[in-house]
């Protein structure tokens, strides 16, 4: 038994899941993954997807990579919102729906992890790599190496979150997971545990991204690049990047403290032995509201650019723009404890709080009429990008106002606990941060690719997700006001909700065929290609630099570092004359080499995650050995770049 506990740790015969739902998804994973498996190996792909994707350390690869990740993410905490409205429609009266109440839990604390995480942030980081240099006029980030390690500690937490269907348990404490329900003494196995280290790996690799792209934008700008003259979404990027890096130091701490909770029992939570469980909440949400805005502030620069090209104008209000932003960074540190007026706090602190956050719906609302009056007068072309734009004005004036009642902390007192807030919470998230990615992909797509997706298709798509959002929410708004409270798995026929939760679930299902829609879309888009070239027509031009590059972009980005004058650089380099436009000669660059060592730190966090939860200290050792090992063989590189000469970026591009 001692030599099975040294080991295996708390692993045993009785870890696997029993009831029908859990083993049915841990199966269908373990399925999807063994068919990869064999479809890779049919067809020779290993070595190439090693070389040219999995050990890249080109950002637009990077980025298709966290894209990939965070649809495939998407599309599981979709499936999670399925069962959870399936289960509320049918749990009524003597009825117990389809799930326990035990794998409800579970359920609904994945969904909110799963799609904030790696759905939400997945897509963030995933454009922002996909963009970001292109548009600066860099030809990589500042730090190519430490960029693919945070791709490969978000794949590793990633795993360790699906791992938990297959090998113990999730968490049932919710996706933010408040103590005391979090501490040992009420979550005994192992789900919370799984909860801190996926979360804890996730996010010190989006820190590293926030450093990244914060010292990227700061010193890889292209000469004449002031910050006054930088497209809007680099801006958004920019104070995104800054909230990261004030932000997730918080979750590091929080997380850790946590788990010293409930490993050494050092009671930092606990009441009963001298600490505090509002501290927990006070620093969790003191991380959580930025995060809101880390997630919504790169769409609001996708929405910048996609309005600005689609209406023919320059941007309206630039500068108050820019200052909306900053004030929206600023703010946001500000108004963490309107999640939680009903903690006590008295009406001094609950007053202040709401008062902010009344006062950082402002910058948000001119960030609204600006757009607005950039489409006023304008040319306007109605592509898909467009229509998610527009979307987005509509939900989330609707989520804002919801937003606004809620910080009356009186009336807060009322929605608090209710599917209010869990709509306004959606309306604010889906309608801000995946429309907002949507119209990113659409927009940008070509230019990664080289072709345009299908409009038809992306017309479907948005007016499902348009209609299905509705079915799906505009019902929690009401069951709210009627007093249905989150996490509810069963209710009284005597109440009349069923009718609405059914409706609900409806709408959900509407959305899961939008997202089968856009999977369709991508497979037309792709089989058609050849039909859809044609990038240089109007409007698919675009006015920033990105759009100066062939498509798709080379992976040296630019033969020559442009030299920006406006901040529509590439709109005002199209209507130079020829006279004015400049030749510059093209020389040799250092490029950075492949990076087999991100792949190999991110199976070791994985498994030092995975010891961890598993109290299996002799693997914990094992892989932070081998950990330092690989850093240190990188370290030690002296070759990190190769020579690209001169006369391979001309054959390229006279082959482009």
């Amino acid at each position: 038994m001692i030599v099975a506990s040294f080991w295996l740790g708390r692993l045993n015969s009785h870890i696997f899941p029993t009831d029908i739902i859990t083993l049915g998804a841990a199966l269908s994973i373990l399925f999807g993954g063994v068919v990869t498996v064999i479809v890779v190996t049919y067809y020779k792909k290993w070595h190439y997807l090693w070389r040219e994707l999995f050990t890249s350390v080109d950002h637009k690869k990077i980025g298709i990579m966290y894209i990939i990740v965070a649809i495939l993410m998407l599309i599981r905490g979709g499936i999670d919102a399925l069962m959870m409205r399936a289960q509320q429609a049918t749990s009524v009266g003597t009825s117990h729906g389809v799930l326990a109440t035990s794998t409800f839990q579970q359920v609904f604390s994945a969904h909110g992890t799963i799609m904030i995480f790696f759905a939400a942030m997945g897509l963030m980081f995933g454009i922002i790599n996909l963009v970001l240099p292109l548009q600066i006029g860099t030809r990589d980030v500042a730090f190519p190496f430490l960029n693919l390690t945070s791709f490969w500690l978000f794949v590793a937490g990633m795993i360790l979150i699906n791992l938990s269907l297959g090998i113990g348990q999730f968490s049932a404490a919710g996706w933010l997971a408040y103590p005391p329900l979090s501490e040992l003494k009420y979550s005994p196995g192992v789900g919370v545990d799984y909860w801190i280290w996926s979360l804890q790996i996730a996010g010190i690799g989006s820190l590293m991204s926030g450093i990244n792209f914060l010292t990227t934008i700061i010193k890889k700008r292209a000469p004449g690049m002031k910050f006054m003259k930088m497209p809007m979404f680099s801006w958004s990027v920019l104070c995104a990047m800054t909230l990261v890096v004030f932000a997730f130091p918080i979750l590091t701490v929080t997380l850790s403290l946590l788990f010293l909770d409930r490993t050494l029992g050092m009671h930092f939570f606990t009441a009963g032995h001298g600490g505090n469980m509002m501290m927990y909440v006070n620093l969790i949400w003191a991380w959580g509201h930025p995060e809101v805005y880390i997630l919504i502030l790169p769409a609001f620069g996708v929405f910048s650019e996609v309005v600005a090209t689609f209406s023919r104008k320059r941007l309206f209000g630039y500068r108050t723009m820019v200052w909306a932003l900053i004030l929206i960074t600023i703010l946001s540190f500000s108004v963490w404890l309107h999640h939680f007026f009903t903690m006590g706090a008295g009406a001094d602190v609950n007053g202040f709080f709401g008062i902010m956050t009344m006062i950082i719906a402002i910058p948000t609302g001119v960030k609204i009429f600006n757009w607005l009056f950039t489409m006023f007068h304008g040319k306007i072309h109605f592509s898909a990008p467009m229509y998610w734009f527009l979307g987005f004005v509509g939900l989330f004036t609707i989520g804002g106002v919801a937003g606004v009642i809620m910080a009356i902390p009186p009336a807060d007192f009322q929605f608090h606990n209710s599917l209010f807030l869990v709509a306004h919470f959606h309306t604010m998230i889906v309608s801000g941060v995946l429309f907002g990615y949507f119209a990113g992909i659409h927009y940008w797509f070509p230019k990664i690719f080289g072709y345009k997706l299908d409009e038809k298709l992306g017309r479907v798509s948005f007016y499902m997700w348009f209609i299905g959002f509705l079915l799906a929410f505009i019902p929690l708004y009401i069951l709210g006001f009627l007093g249905a409270t989150r996490r509810i798995d069963h209710y009284s026929a005597s109440l009349g909700w069923q009718p609405l939760f059914i409706i609900a679930g409806v709408g959900v299902v509407i959305i899961a065929g939008a997202v089968a829609v856009s999977i369709l879309q991508q497979i037309v888009s792709y089989r058609n290609r050849h039909q859809l070239l044609d990038l240089t027509g109007d409007p698919w031009n675009g006015r920033t630099l990105e759009w100066s590059v062939p498509s798709p972009a080379p992976y040296y980005n630019f033969a020559t570092i442009p030299i920006v004058h406006d901040r529509d650089a590439f709109w005002v380099s199209k209507n130079e004359s020829k006279e004015k436009k400049r030749v510059l000669e093209i020389t040799d660059i250092l490029m950075p080499v492949n990076a087999p060592v991100a792949v190999y730190i991110g199976i070791c966090a994985m498994l030092f995650g995975f010891s961890m939860i598993w109290h299996i200290w002799w693997l914990s050792i094992v892989s932070l050995v081998i950990f330092f090992i690989v850093l240190m063989i990188r370290i030690s590189d002296e070759n990190p770049y190769y020579l690209l000469s001169a006369q391979k970026i001309i054959e390229h591009e006279g082959n482009i």
